[in-house]
C-alpha cells in the first residue's frame, strides 16, 4: 500500500510532553490553533525534539498539535493510519518502502532505523498526508520546526 499525498499525524512518544488527559472540545479556531502552538514552543525544552498535545477531539478520537524540532526515527503503525496537515514549517517525508531494523517500541509503534525504498517529498504549509496503515515514514524538519495538526484513524491493512 503505498501514501496518498493529499500532509501526517502521531499519537505521544515516549517522553514527550502532553499536559492533559481531558477531552479537548470539537471544534478550535485559528488563534485556539496558533494560542496551542505558541503555548507549546513555550513549554520545549532547547533539548527536546517532539511535543504533542491534543487540540479537538470527541470522546474516541483526538486530533492533535505534534512539534517537531528534530526528526524522529522511522516508524509505522500497524493497525492505524495517519492523517495530518502541515500548520507551519517545512519538511520532507519519506514514506514507503521497508523499515530496515526494525522494533516494536510499544503496542502500535513498530521504529527501525532506516527507510529502504522509499519515495521522499517536500512538506510545506497546507500540505495534507494520509500515510496508510503498515506504511514505513519518517519525517525531516527543514529549519526551525515543523508543526502538524494530525490524527490516527483505524487502518485497513
Amino acid at each position: 500500500m503505498g501514501l496518498a499525498l493529499c500532509g501526517a499525524a502521531t499519537m505521544p512518544a515516549p517522553g514527550s510532553a502532553q499536559t492533559s488527559d481531558a477531552t479537548p472540545p470539537g471544534f478550535a479556531d485559528a488563534a485556539r490553533v496558533r494560542t496551542q502552538v505558541a503555548a507549546m514552543l513555550a513549554e520545549m525544552r532547547p533539548d527536546q525534539g517532539f511535543m504533542w498535545r491534543p487540540l479537538v477531539g470527541d470522546g474516541t478520537n483526538v486530533a492533535a498539535i505534534e512539534i517537531w524540532k528534530k526528526p524522529g526515527r522511522p516508524a509505522l503503525h500497524p493497525s492505524e493510519a495517519e492523517y495530518a496537515m502541515v500548520v507551519e514549517g517545512k519538511g520532507t517525508l519519506v514514506s514507503g518502502g521497508t523499515l530496515a531494523r526494525s522494533r516494536t517500541s510499544k503496542p502500535g509503534l513498530v521504529e527501525g532505523e532506516t527507510i529502504e525504498g522509499g519515495s521522499s517529498r517536500a512538506l510545506a504549509p497546507g500540505d495534507v498526508i494520509l500515510i496508510p496503515a503498515g506504511v514505513p515514514h519518517w519525517f525531516g524538519i527543514t529549519g526551525e520546526r515543523l508543526v502538524l495538526l494530525g490524527m490516527k484513524v483505524p487502518g485497513r491493512r
